[in-house]
């Protein structure tokens, strides 16, 4: 639950930015899109229709729950399963609010202001609740997956996972469309916790529709000797994305890894991007984009480092390929140093397939469009960080996977 005293507060703050556009991305009526609270229950996930089986698998589920220590499913505005076998508490958000005073966790990380934030917190639907006890180390992944199963729909989620003092979680999420469905719209607000000696991995995977519209909310922090590591890919076609994930490392020597792999095509517009505010002695980032746009699609590749505190340490690299001429790519890298006894810095660099590369691979008996797969495949090759050996290698199975697809 939230006290009486929050909740009027935070519904003020959403009353005032209901009809306010985001300073990023494209702005949207979201009156064209309705709110869907019915869907199915499950008992397990092998229930499901094939469809939907097919489309968990292609992002990374496993839904047979063999390589996971516990799963949660949204479909819409319904969590229709959540299932885990180990210490860790998992739960949708609703249950949280019934069984926790979380007035320490609910919209204290992600502010309000926009209409997405506004609507999230206005009509408020659900969402998961992760916590994972003091010293407990699960290795073996949770899995989440939220799906938008109507055309038109419109998901409203608030997720907060809380790794406390000296425990360890990872967690792969896919979020997607159903596979009949083409439009919609996805606001996620999520907010991370992670205690001191903690350690969080998360790797989103998406696969949304190519008329649905995708707008993030998420801000991590971390505490001494925190990390906190977030892998993020999309290679499908969607209509729009606006995402700026923060993290504030206010603990000495915490740490954060964000890792981005983006393929735009089509009409795809994304505005994606990083921020990581180091407040904490010794607290550093690293901060990775691997981007390739083709066809009309546009992204802007966004990073801002800000060092607050003494010897902190950051460095931001954005990479992007342009494939054609019709394409639009925008790198924006920002260091922002605010004391002397730091060390921040970035590299960005935009171009095309290297014209001897190409000739290279041909030469070796490659079409040209088996010579250009390969070269983009090289190119999205980033190490998957901080994910148990089996995990990485079925994280790039499934990336590889998306790219051969698209």
């Amino acid at each position: 639950m939230l006290s009486k005293e929050r909740a009027l507060k935070i519904k003020e703050i959403a009353e005032k930015y209901r009809n306010v556009p985001a300073p990023y991305g494209e702005d949207i009526n979201l009156e064209e899109y309705k709110i869907e609270k019915g869907g199915i229950s499950v008992d397990s996930l092998m229930e499901l229709d094939e469809g939907y089986k097919s489309k968990l698998e292609s992002i990374g589920i496993d839904i047979e729950e063999k390589t996971s220590a516990g799963s949660y499913l949204q479909i819409n505005n319904k969590a229709v399963y959540s299932k885990t076998d180990s210490k860790i508490e998992m739960m949708p958000i609703s249950e949280a609010l019934k069984k926790y005073n979380l007035d320490d966790y609910l919209w204290n990380l992600v502010e309000i202001k926009d209409k997405y934030t506004a609507r999230a917190a206005l009509e408020l639907t659900e969402g998961f609740f992760i916590r994972v006890p003091k010293g407990v180390k699960e290795t073996i992944p949770l899995q989440t997956c939220l799906l938008i199963g109507e055309e038109s729909s419109s998901q409203n989620v608030h997720n907060i996972i809380i790794v406390e003092e000296g425990a360890e979680l990872n967690v792969i999420t896919g979020c997607a469309t159903s596979p009949h469905v083409k439009s919609g719209l996805h606001i996620g607000v999520s907010e991370f916790y992670v205690k001191k000696d903690a350690k969080l991995t998360y790797t989103m995977i998406h696969d949304w529709g190519e008329n649905t519209h995708v707008r993030p909310r998420t801000g991590v922090y971390i505490e001494e000797n925190g990390v906190f590591i977030s892998n993020y890919v999309v290679m499908t076609e969607v209509k729009s994305i606006q995402s700026y994930p923060t993290a504030y490392c206010v603990g000495d020597n915490s740490k954060v890894t964000f890792q981005t792999v983006a393929y735009g095509k089509g009409n795809s517009k994304m505005d994606l991007g990083s921020r990581v505010v180091l407040s904490g002695k010794n607290s550093s980032a690293d901060m990775i984009s691997r981007t390739i746009v083709v066809d009309n699609a546009e992204i802007i590749a966004r990073g801002h480092l800000v060092g607050e505190s003494e010897n902190v340490k950051g460095h931001l690299e954005c990479r992007g390929l342009i494939l054609s001429d019709n394409a639009h790519l925008h790198a924006v890298p920002e260091l922002e140093a605010k004391r002397t006894n730091l060390d921040l810095t970035h590299e960005a660099a935009v171009g095309k397939i290297a014209e001897n590369q190409l000739m290279y691979l041909m030469s070796r008996g490659l079409t040209e469009d088996e010579a250009v797969s390969l070269i983009i495949k090289g190119f999205l090759n980033v190490d998957v960080s901080g994910l148990p050996p089996k995990l990485a290698k079925s994280v790039e199975q499934i990336m590889e996977m998306t790219l051969d697809a698209s």
